[in-house]
Formats: structure tokens, sequence, C-alpha cells
């Protein structure tokens, strides 16, 4: 027997208390300001690029940290435990480089993980307006022509996009064979013939800019391509086994922030003579909170360990992780609401936002309702 038995070993607790440190300091007093102006965290991003937290997955042969799984998961979480909108700085750096680190050649792995270590942003392009859930449904279309391939279409609900200088583009090659005529490319944002819509107005994540990506008869060389032709569906999922955990970890962050601002305001206010916090219907709704956050995040780790394996049960703990972590930061941020009372539902406090925030985390990168699907079909 050992006393460190199911312990965190020292490292991710340096790093934990590490980046909790840069994101007190550097992120949260920016938090409510870049939610009120709709308005991408630069302070953030600069604070990240600084730490090399933005981008810790990329291996340090390629300049970057050579973070494991866990590693990211534990930054994104004290990220998003301040804010969330700048915590998709990293999961969606991560997001947008999977492919070209999953299928990429060395080559390409060169050309493009260094200049994402430096600080230039990676966006995913796979949503479309009627390819959501059922991703298969692509209309955007790679053609071949004699230097290479000719890009069109559309790309919807694409996070921190305008911002980023590179985009992992899934497009359809061959529309008669279904998942298998699909092909994964890179787009940079000075291509000629990308563009980008409006910032689409959101409920919450507002600091993250979401944007249509429009691709006008974009040229691009076959050294672009990612993987073999037709493969790229089968990288675009592989990568969302990988990547759901970052959304765990996100929802996690805030979980863990509106419990922390919940019990600290239990404390502060006093009701009939005493702190609200000596209630024991305060107590039972912190306790919950507390509860359901801490088996969130031991699933959460647990995912991304088996993420680093590259286990044979990824794909179910993957979307456990993400849908249980989603659930419970919905659940516990509308607690903390209501354990606020009428300052719970006003901007002055961060709970609201948190709120908002956390519904996003059931909906993207796969509902929830698509993720029990998907854990029905991979039972461990």
């Amino acid at each position: 027997m050992t006393s460190d038995l199911f312990n965190l070993p020292t490292e991710y607790q340096d790093l934990r208390e590490s980046v909790r440190a840069l994101a007190e300091k550097e992120i949260a007093p920016h938090a409510h300001a870049v939610d009120e102006d709709h308005r991408y965290p630069q302070e953030a991003a600069d604070a990240l690029i600084k730490a090399n937290l933005h981008a810790a997955h990329i291996p340090d042969k390629f300049g970057g940290e050579g973070a494991d799984a866990l590693a990211v998961a534990i930054i994104i979480e004290e990220v998003a435990r301040v804010c969330a909108s700048s915590s998709l700085i990293p999961a969606v750096n991560k997001l947008g480089s999977l492919p070209l680190i999953l299928g990429g050649d060395e080559e390409q792995k060169k050309r493009w993980l260094p200049a994402l270590a430096q600080g230039k942003g990676f966006s995913y392009c796979l949503s479309e307006s009627e390819a959501g859930s059922d991703a298969t449904a692509l209309k955007t279309k790679a053609e071949r022509t004699s230097s290479g391939w000719l890009l069109n279409g559309s790309k919807k609900w694409i996070s921190n996009a305008g911002v980023s200088e590179f985009y992992t583009v899934i497009a359809q090659t061959d529309p008669s064979k279904g998942s298998k005529g699909i092909t994964a490319f890179i787009v940079e944002k000075s291509d000629s013939g990308i563009s980008f819509g409006a910032p689409e107005k959101k409920m919450g994540f507002r600091g993250s800019p979401t944007r249509e990506v429009y691709f006008d008869n974009i040229e691009i060389s076959d050294d672009r391509r990612i993987g073999e032709v037709g493969k790229g569906f089968a990288i675009a999922m592989d990568t969302l086994d990988h990547t759901r955990i970052t959304i765990a970890a996100q929802a996690l962050g805030i979980a863990q922030g509106a419990l922390d601002a919940a019990e600290k305001y239990s404390h502060e206010r006093k009701q009939f003579g005493k702190e609200i916090f000596e209630f024991q219907a305060i107590q039972f709704i912190l306790a919950d909170m507390a509860m359901n956050i801490e088996a969130a995040r031991q699933l959460t780790y647990a995912a991304a360990a088996k993420s680093e394996r590259n286990d044979k049960d990824l794909r179910f703990f993957s979307s456990a992780s993400k849908t249980f972590a989603s659930d419970v930061a919905m659940k516990v941020t509308t607690d903390a609401v209501q354990v606020l009372g009428g300052y719970g539902y006003v901007s002055d406090y961060p709970v609201e936002r948190m709120m908002r925030d956390a519904k996003l985390t059931q909906i993207y990168e796969g509902t929830n309702q698509v993720q029990r699907i998907v854990m029905a079909r991979n039972l461990p």
C-alpha cells in the first residue's frame, strides 16, 4: 500500500497552483468586461501565450510544452474557473490542431505546429448550417484540380473564427461515398477567398467570437491535405474523442468557480442574525454541488488518462465525462444563482455569467443527447 494512492502526482498539483495564480492575477480581473463588452479576452491570450499555456499540448520538438491530456485538462479547468471564454483559447487550439497531430505527416507538423506554439491560433471547421449532429451531411466541397484542390462552402459555429490564423476544414471530396468521401484540409486566414461572418450574439461565452467561415474558390495545394483522401471523417471523429474531455474540463472549471462564489457569499450574507451558511437548506445545496463536482472531476481525469493512453474505451469515457461534467455545471451554476438569491441574478456577481456559460458545454462538440447515443453504442 502507498500513502499517495489515487493522488495526483506533485507536478500536476504544482501546475494547478501556477495556472490558478496566473488566472486570478491576469484573467479574472477582465472576465466581467469581456462578457459585458462581447470582446475577445486579449489579456488572457497574452498571459497564456507568455506562459506557454495557450497550446501546451504541442510536442516539445515543435516548440510546445509537450503537456499530456491530463495537464491540458487542468489548465483549461483552472482558466474556466474564472473566465470560460478565456478557457476556449487552449481548448480551441487543441481541437483545431489535433487532426494535424493525429493525421498529418512530419513536414506538415513542422510547418504549422511551431507557429501555433508561438501564439497563432488554430480553429476547427466541421459544423455547417445543415450538418450539426449529422456531421456526414456536409456541403462544403473540395474538388481536385491540376495543382491541388478548389475549396467552396461555409462552416458555422466556428469558435475563435477571425482570430485564429489556421483552420482545419472537413470537406466532401466524393459525396457518393458518404463518410468515406470526406477529407481534412488546412486553410490559412491569409488564403485568398476566405472570409468571416459577423460574430454571433450568444447567451454565454461572449468573449470567444463565434462566426461563420466562408470558402469562395480557395485554391490550395495538396500539401494542405491532412491524411489520406476519404479519411477526413475518421480523423474528425478521432479528434473529438480526445477533445470532448477538454469540454468536460471547461465545465468542471465553471462549476468550481460557481461553488467557490456561492460558498464565499454564504459566509458573507447574514439573515435572521447569522450567516446563511448556518441554515441547513443552504448547506445541503452546497454539499450537493461539491459532491457532484468531485464526481465529475474524477471521471474527467480518468478520461484524460485514457486519452493519453488511447485506450479502447476512450470513446465511452470521453462522451461520459463531457456529458456528466456539463450536466453538473448546469445544475451547479443554477444552484449558485439560487444561493445568492437576487444578487445571483445580476451581473455584479459572476454566477449568472457562469450559468449562461455552462449551457454551451451541454451543446457543443456534440449535444449531450448525441453523447448518450455514443455511450450506448460503446459501452465498456
